[in-house]
């Protein structure tokens, strides 16, 4: 990848959040994205409430003008697992082939992917990514999602360095 693009993590959980579970999700997409040669500037953790969700997601698009936010967690069946709608609640428009491409290829090997109930979409400038919340879900969509962000994120508009391309996800 020739571009050093700045990436920062969304973790949506709220057992996570309460600390009763380890966050085991965030260093792995941490390390995976870093060996791809992103630059991960901060991570964060909220749990699973839709307001907390979309205001650090329209925060981190409007106010910071950060290139692509991807979360993990929240993309279940589960009563509170409500990411998927928070992400459709604060993009313009989704970008379809992202979630299906991962969920197809992943299915595969572990047909409850088909399960998993993520998104991706642009807000303005800025693509957003759900990822599922277990790690080796993650693991396997990262594997799919990796070798297609240097190019989408050009697509988009935004760029590789600077102020603007910092990408923040906070607590």
């Amino acid at each position: 990848m020739s571009e050093c693009w700045r990436v920062g993590i969304l973790t949506v959980s709220d057992t996570r959040a309460q600390g009763l579970r380890a966050d085991t999700a965030t260093p792995l997409i941490r390390r995976r994205l870093e060996e791809a040669g992103f630059v991960v500037s901060e991570t964060a953790l909220v749990p699973d409430e839709p307001q907390r969700i979309q205001e650090r997601l329209a925060d981190m698009a409007d106010r910071l003008k950060v290139p692509l936010i991807l979360t993990t967690g929240g993309t279940g069946f589960g009563a509170r697992d409500v990411t998927p709608e928070a992400t459709k609640a604060v993009i313009d428009r989704e970008v379809p082939g992202l979630p299906e491409a991962m969920r197809a290829a992943t299915a595969k090997e572990n047909p409850l992917a088909w399960l998993s109930r993520g998104v991706a979409g642009l807000r303005g400038r800025t693509l957003i990514v759900n990822l599922p919340g277990s790690p080796r879900a993650v693991e396997e969509c990262l594997r799919v999602l990796l070798p297609m962000l240097a190019h989408a994120l050009e697509m988009v508009g935004g760029t590789s360095h600077g102020s603007d391309a910092a990408v923040v996800a906070r607590s």
